[in-house]
């Protein structure tokens, strides 16, 4: 796989926590890419550094060893000014923790990214945004006049508005019930499928991997296994066999 077709890549990727006797190795020389329009899902036991793969190849940690690029850009060495516009101009997040800010309204959360750059949105991708996550009705509420679904919807308009190079969601549907998880799911699907977009995202639900088009199964710090066209029941198997292993 050449660069230009991978939205990140990653090489190399190590990550440690503590020293001597109780060094924890969270990343043990990952090498991986997420593909330009493709949606991924990273799963594992808790401790197999799903989250801090996540991290480090979004620019939001440092890896102790490795290389990342995000387009044809290496991150890893940019100065704290350069990281700091890039993650704004060409990455968007989405958290279990939604991270909105309460005294704004839902339209100056989503349009936030644009504010901090001194720029204007592009109004036709914003107002495409917004209609596909039904939140017309929502735009002049602060986030405790919403329910959850509507906030993580928010916090997913804002990730996208920038029509970023890639989307990371660690663990998105968490605080959310299964109806909740499925509506976002099934919009993060579609903004894979219809504008164009590549979607990384951390989960612990089957269900969840299940809209994704590959899943990549990580375990003590390596990538172990993935599985493409996956469905609930072939992650559950896949992790089943996993714990058999293990035990």
């Amino acid at each position: 796989m050449t660069q230009t077709t991978a939205a990140v890549r990653a090489v190399g990727l190590a990550k440690r926590y503590g020293t001597a006797d109780s060094q924890v190795v969270a990343l043990a020389g990952v090498d991986v890419e997420f593909r330009r329009g493709e949606f991924t899902a990273i799963m594992g036991p808790s401790g197999s550094g799903k989250s801090t793969l996540m991290h480090c190849v979004a620019g939001l940690d440092q890896a102790d060893e490795g290389t990342v690029w995000i387009g044809d850009t290496e991150v890893t060495g940019l100065r704290d000014d350069a990281l700091t516009s890039l993650r704004r101009d060409r990455v968007g997040f989405v958290f279990q923790a939604f991270n909105l800010l309460p005294t704004l309204t839902a339209l100056e959360n989503i349009t936030l990214p644009f504010d901090l750059a001194g720029r204007k949105p592009d109004r036709e991708t914003m107002d495409k945004v917004i209609a596909a996550l039904n939140l017309q009705n929502r735009l002049d509420h602060r986030p405790s006049q919403l329910s959850g679904g509507q906030q993580q919807r928010v916090a997913c308009a804002r990730a996208l508005v920038t029509r970023p190079e890639v989307v990371f969601a660690d663990e998105p549907t968490g605080a959310l019930d299964s109806a909740a998880s499925a509506e976002l799911l099934g919009f993060l699907r579609r903004s894979v499928d219809d504008l164009g977009q590549t979607v990384a995202m951390v989960t612990h639900e089957p269900s969840a991997a299940a809209f994704a088009d590959r899943v990549l199964f990580l375990k003590d710090g390596h990538i172990v296994d993935e599985i493409y066209a996956p469905t609930a029941d072939s992650v559950l198997e896949r992790m089943k066999s996993f714990e058999k292993a293990a035990a």
